[in-house]
């Protein structure tokens, strides 16, 4: 670990960030004993089925076995898996952790750790297969790509990422995952970077017009979304892309500016939940229409926390862990948007 990451792992829920070439800046929010400002990301859409939850209300869960924040989350054949993550029960802060997550149960159970310990990675899923992209570990900031399979319960080693890089934002469309976003030591991301699984490679797009880490992003439809983040500050900033014709296109601002949030689609409205604005962990649930390029605001979350992850599982938004500004988390909290 780099004296720089030791110095923000004493940092009580704040990130302090610097690019030594380009700019030296600072900013306050994110996850309680990072090691550095650096969210993550997000994938997958779950088939709608109705539930018993009461419209529009949050419900308490079953606690995940690790607390922890900055983790990625995805959701396979109705299961959800936290992945990653700083936790100061895990060696050096960073975390090797997969916890599954099923809600018919409200049960948690431990699955095969990821090879490569790390937090403020990007979580994608394709093809029945958990993607845990970049992120921060003792080596600094990572390329690695690493792939789970819930059928054999193990992981293997995929192509690295051209541009090792922590809090970027992960996300699918048509069975390609993209890497949006993040940071290094020298560079605040605008890159894009798209990988295949089929092929097993990875290829540069467009870059994204503003450049930002501990954003949040999805799949609704067609399009990418990237929300949110950090740059000079929190931002409402959404812009959308669109990998057919390679552009990237400005988006209605999200109501309130945030960065280290989670987003999900459920149903083709992307939710935009928890977050940090000037420090402060948020319970803000905001909600983005890309048919009518509106947003609505939604009952808060009951727990404020940023740094967290989020799933769908048949129509319920689950957030899992975070920070609630002075030590990490293992709450669960689950949304019914219908």
């Amino acid at each position: 670990m780099t004296e720089s990451h030791k110095t923000f792992r004493r940092v009580s829920f704040s990130y302090y960030f610097s690019i030594a070439i380009v700019a030296s800046f600072s900013a306050f929010f994110g996850c309680s004993g990072a090691t550095n400002p650096t969210v993550w990301s997000h994938s997958g859409v779950d088939t709608v089925r109705e539930t018993s939850q009461s419209q529009g209300s949050w419900t308490t869960k079953a606690p995940m076995p690790t607390t922890r924040c900055c983790m990625g989350v995805g959701v396979i054949n109705g299961v959800l898996y936290a992945v990653g993550g700083f936790s100061p029960t895990c060696q050096d802060y960073y975390c090797d952790a997969l916890e599954a997550y099923d809600p018919t149960s409200d049960t948690w159970s431990t699955k095969a750790p990821m090879p490569t310990p790390r937090a403020a990675l990007g979580v994608g899923v394709v093809n029945g297969l958990i993607y845990a992209v970049g992120g921060v570990g003792t080596g600094g900031y990572l390329h690695t790509v690493e792939a789970y399979d819930p059928t054999t319960n193990s992981w293997t080693t995929k192509n690295s990422m051209p541009m090792g890089r922590d809090w970027l934002a992960v996300s699918v469309v048509k069975g390609i995952l993209y890497a949006v976003g993040g940071q290094d030591d020298y560079r605040l991301g605008n890159v894009v970077e798209a990988y295949d699984p089929v092929t097993n490679s990875w290829t540069t797009k467009a870059s994204m017009p503003t450049a930002r880490f501990a954003l949040a992003s999805s799949g609704a439809g067609s399009k990418l979304y990237a929300v949110g983040g950090v740059h000079d500050g929190p931002r409402r900033t959404i812009q959308a892309y669109d990998p057919a014709t390679n552009t990237w296109l400005g988006r209605a601002p999200m109501p309130t500016a945030r960065g280290f949030l989670a987003t999900r689609v459920d149903d083709g409205i992307l939710y935009a939940v928890g977050g940090a604005e000037h420090g402060y962990p948020m319970t803000t649930l905001e909600a983005y229409n890309p048919a009518s390029n509106s947003w609505t605001t939604k009952t808060p979350m009951p727990t404020a926390r940023d740094g967290l992850g989020a799933g769908v599982v048949n129509g319920i938004l689950y957030a899992v862990g975070g920070s609630n500004g002075s030590t990490e988390l293992n709450t669960v909290e689950a949304y019914n948007p219908r």
